[in-house]
């Protein structure tokens, strides 16, 4: 169960003509995985933002821009590194959201994460990962759908994931966090025909999920920790069928 909201979400205040960062965030990356090009959907809708939500956090663990605490109830809290804001907008909201002030992680990833589809999304657009193109429904009516963009960077990702959780690969922390990410969101057994849903591969999952990242990931325990804080939140605050 999520924790209560606690005041407004952030809202992106990026504008659409404003050109993508060059560097993918991870939520960005976790996004282009979750699109499934045979349909033009995205597996996960319904819960999306949990996972969406998580994976920015994670990225402002990464760089050290957040860190965690504990609330009066025990339940682990998140707040802003002060004067460290990030450089990038989408992540820069986020951050202003906990800044000064010590959220719950469940409130965070549930406040933070409605807003986070769109802008991401016309991240992926803007980069050529997507394309969102207009077809004719019946013959009559135009209807807007989302296509792969054949520019290979979702196959990219979807082998750094592949060889971690089934060829046993040691991962970097950013293909770790992606691997637990994509694990949290119930979404796994739909990639079977690339990743199989065998009993090694859940083992495999959950030791990242538990920040069993290998011997690479030890200078950044830090960030390896916030991760596996939120991953497992992510779990909880998941409805699981």
């Amino acid at each position: 169960m999520s924790e209560p909201h606690e005041g407004a979400g952030p809202t992106s205040s990026r504008s659409s003509d404003e050109p993508a960062v060059a560097t993918p965030t991870l939520a960005e990356d976790l996004l282009l995985l979750l699109f499934q090009p045979s349909s033009g959907t995205i597996a996960g809708e319904g819960t999306l933002y949990y996972v969406l939500a998580g994976a920015v956090l994670t990225d402002l663990g990464f760089a050290d821009h957040v860190r965690t605490g504990t609330g009066v109830t025990g339940a682990t809290t998140v707040t802003a590194v002060p004067a460290h804001p990030p450089a990038d907008q989408l992540l820069r909201d986020s951050w202003e959201y906990v800044l000064n002030k010590q959220r719950g992680v469940q409130t965070v990833l549930a406040a933070m994460g409605p807003a986070l589809r769109e802008p991401l999304l016309d991240r992926l657009i803007e980069r050529g990962d997507i394309r969102r193109v207009t077809r004719k429904t019946l013959g009559l009516f135009d209807t807007s759908v989302l296509e792969g963009g054949g520019n290979g960077r979702r196959e990219r990702l979807l082998a750094d994931v592949r060889s971690v959780l089934v060829d046993g690969v040691q991962p970097t922390p950013r293909v770790a966090a992606l691997a637990a990410l994509l694990f949290s969101s119930g979404t796994l057994p739909q990639f079977d025909r690339d990743i199989p849903w065998t009993s090694a591969v859940i083992t495999r999952a959950n030791e990242f999920v538990a920040g069993n990242w290998g011997a690479d990931a030890a200078a950044n325990a830090v960030a390896r920790t916030l991760t596996t804080t939120i991953v497992n939140s992510v779990i909880y605050a998941t409805p699981r069928s």
